[in-house]
Parts: structure tokens; sequence; C-alpha cells
């Protein structure tokens, strides 16, 4: 798991099927003090995260075929949570 920001909504004219109704964004790694790493990625979002949003970011194949139910998906990265706080 990466704790991310979102940056911003990825738009395609053209994509594989499996992304039809989902929506893309690009996120920017943070470190454990929500500084950018300079790390960013594409990430499908399932918890209707928006701009600017600190995130959860799932990059494991399992987990990620496990949400959508597919034993072959072309997708990396899944946003499956929005983060309020960091620490305690």
């Amino acid at each position: 798991m990466r704790i991310c920001k979102v940056q911003a909504p990825v738009v395609t004219t053209a994509k594989h099927p499996t992304y039809e109704g989902l929506s893309v964004y690009c996120v920017t790694e943070l470190d454990e003090s929500l500084k950018p790493t300079g790390n960013e990625f594409v990430a499908v979002d399932r918890v209707q995260a928006g701009e600017g949003d600190i995130v959860l970011v799932m990059q494991e194949g399992n987990g990620v075929r496990q949400l959508f139910g597919v034993q072959k998906l072309p997708i990396r990265s899944v946003i499956v949570g929005i983060i309020d706080e960091v620490g305690a």
C-alpha cells in the first residue's frame, strides 16, 4: 500500500474495455510525513476520491484481481481509501 495525493483526472478517448466506466487519476506518492517522493503514476478510483485528496493506493496484483473479481486485469494501481489523518 502507498500513501498518495490525487493530482488530476486522466481522460482518454481510447482505452481497454476494462477501464470503461471507471475513474482514473494521476497520483503522486507521499512519504510518511506527507511530502512528495517524486514518484507519479495512474490509479483507478474505487472510493470516489477527488483532486487534492490524500489516498491509500493498493498495488498488489492479487488484491486488485480480488477487488474486481477478474483473473486477468490490465490494472496495477487502485485507490482503495481516502485518508483523513496520518499519525496520532
